[in-house]
Parts: C-alpha cells; sequence; structure tokens
C-alpha cells in the first residue's frame, strides 16, 4: 500500500508523494519504543533528485514494503506510530524524503536522531548519480532543478551534493544509478532488501575499469593493475576474465594468489565488524584498466570466498563488454 498526493519534482522520477499527518501522534518515538516486540523495519530512501526515488519506491512496494512517498520528515514518527497502533501486520516501512533546503534537511537530522533516541532502528538508502547524467536527466524532461532558484540545473546540483554531503556518508547503502537502469535497480535493491529472513550480511563484488571512473558507491576499492594484462597476450585479448583461459593466466601470475589470501583476511575482518555493527550489505570494487580481465577474474574469486564465509554475494561486470 502506498499513501501519496501529487507533486513532481524528480526529474527521473514520477511525481513525488505524501501523506496526511495522523493525529493524537506528538508522542509518537516514545510510543513506538514501548512498543517495541512490534516495532517494524525501517528505511529512510533519499538522494540526488534526479537519481531514481520513486522508481526505489514502486520497487520497495513490490517486495511488500509500505511505502510512504515524499512525506514530510516532521511526519516521519507520527507515521510509525499509526501504523503501529492500526496496523500490527505491518512490519516493514520504507520513507521515500527529499531535500528541498537547509530547514529540510536539519528537520530530516532531527527526526532521525528522535528515531535514534526512541530505540527505533533505521536504514538509510542513498541514492547517487554523476552530474552529466543527471542534468541530462534533467533536460530531457526540461524542468528545472528544485534547489536551481534563479540558476541552472548545475547550480541546484552543485547545491544539493553539498546539503546532502553529511547525510551520504552516514547511509547504510548507497546506490550509484549513474549507468543502471530499471531492472539493475531492482536487482541492488532487492539484494539488500528482499528477505528479510535471509542471511544478514549481503556483498556486491563489482569489477570495474579504471579508464570508466570508480564506481561511486564501493564501500572498498581494491586495483589489480599490478598484475600483467591478459590484453596483451593476443589470444587473450578477445575473451574475458570469466573465461578459465583467462582466469588462470590471471590467477598465476606473481603475486595474485597472495593478493587473494591477504585481501581475504582482511575481508573477514570486516565483515566481521559489519555483522556486529548491524551493517546488512557492503560493495566491494575491484579495478583494472578496461574491466574485462583481471578485474572480473579476481571478482569472481573474492565473490566465491565471500560465499563460503557465509556472505550472501552477487556479482557485477560493470565495464565488461563496454570496450
Amino acid at each position: 500500500m502506498r499513501a501519496n498526493r501529487p507533486s513532481g519534482r524528480d526529474a527521473q522520477d514520477e511525481p513525488d508523494q505524501a501523506v496526511q499527518e495522523p493525529e493524537g501522534s506528538e508522542d509518537a518515538g516514545n510510543d513506538a519504543a514501548q512498543d517495541g516486540p512490534h516495532a517494524p523495519e525501517l528505511v529512510i530512501v533519499t538522494g540526488m533528485s534526479g537519481a531514481g526515488r520513486s522508481t526505489a519506491a514502486k520497487i520497495f512496494e513490490d517486495l511488500g514494503w509500505y511505502v510512504v512517498d515524499n512525506l514530510a520528515p516532521t511526519l516521519i514518527a507520527p507515521m510509525i506510530d499509526l501504523v503501529m497502533r492500526e496496523s500490527r501486520s505491518t512490519d516493514r516501512l520504507a520513507f521515500v524524503v527529499d531535500v528541498r533546503g537547509r530547514a529540510f534537511f536539519d528537520t530530516l537530522r532531527s527526526t532521525l536522531d528522535e528515531l535514534d533516541s526512541a530505540g527505533l532502528n533505521h536504514r538509510i538508502v542513498f541514492l547517487e548519480s554523476e552530474d552529466d547524467v543527471l542534468i541530462r536527466r534533467y533536460e530531457g524532461v526540461r524542468r528545472p532543478h528544485p534547489l536551481q532558484g534563479e540558476g541552472r540545473v548545475t547550480d541546484g546540483i552543485e547545491r544539493e551534493r553539498e546539503l546532502l554531503r553529511e547525510l551520504r556518508g552516514e547511509a547504510d547503502l548507497v546506490i550509484d544509478t549513474s549507468a543502471r537502469n530499471v531492472h539493475e535497480l531492482r536487482t541492488a535493491i532487492e539484494s539488500a532488501f528482499g528477505d528479510p529472513g535471509e542471511v544478514p550480511l549481503r556483498a556486491t563484488v563489482m569489477s570495474f575499469g579504471f579508464k570508466y571512473g570508480l564506481p561511486v558507491d564501493a564501500d572498498l576499492v581494491a586495483d589489480v593493475r599490478f598484475l600483467p594484462n591478459p590484453h596483451w597476450v593476443p589470444e587473450l585479448r578477445p575473451r574475458t576474465g570469466q573465461d578459465p583461459e583467462v582466469s588462470g593466466y590471471v590467477l598465476s601470475q606473481h603475486g595474485a594468489k597472495e593478493f587473494l589470501e591477504r585481501y581475504a583476511e582482511v575481508l573477514n575482518i570486516i565483515t566481521e565488524g559489519y555483522r556486529r555493527e548491524g551493517k546488512r550489505y557492503m560493495t566491494l570494487a575491484i579495478g583494472c584498466t578496461g574491466g574485462k580481465h583481471r578485474s572480473v577474474a579476481m571478482s569472481e574469486q573474492i565473490a566465491a570466498r565471500l560465499s563460503a564465509e557465509g556472505v550472501d554475494t552477487q556479482v557485477v561486470h560493470r565495464d565488461m563488454g563496454r570496450e
């Protein structure tokens, strides 16, 4: 179910939406904490305008979440209290929030602090996209950015990015939609939120090419350009790191297996720490020059080791086939 009203600001998204304020919910946070056994799983979806918030809202809705789109931050706690009182079968709530100015951001910050004080655990999903992609999306729909004022779209994007810098740093999951289509965004969200009963820690291992830029949503980045490049081996050049011969070539190089062993040890420390801290997902980026040979082969190996350690892992080869 989704409560909503028409609006319309997100360049890529369809009109954002909101709900009416419930009555008698001034002490929502405290009441929610007292009703702890029935406290729902909470997610705040936010990020750059035009990065796909409304699309994410539809995906969460399809996954069975109760989604409230474009809700004012001051109404989040009352809405939680209302749902907990009226619908005990609703155990997963997603709030899609945009930030239209400093006052709006400060209100959201206060609301998140109130949820923490009330003992209501929440996670933040931040949707990100590169500036040039956001500009193209706004130009495509011929609409102004909500923060550009009398300036240009680029001015609005710059203001919003600066305003959201702190919140992005606090996000539990950052998803870069620059090169993702709707289906790939769905896969990313389903991987993290599809079934609350699955393994609590999920990982995405992403191969990429440095010449195409760093993945902005990566938690950790590893560079495997220290290994000889199969590109310079004529019979291996047209193949990818998923080919057994290419993978065998990469893994046979001096330092390759040592890197995997040491990196696996580091990842074991990190994954255990993430579990203790309640972090449920991470993105590992493994890069080489073009994202076709070395990074692909090493990503497959790292993903296999994580899976063997009980981490729910998926592999994404961002730039394979791009050359």
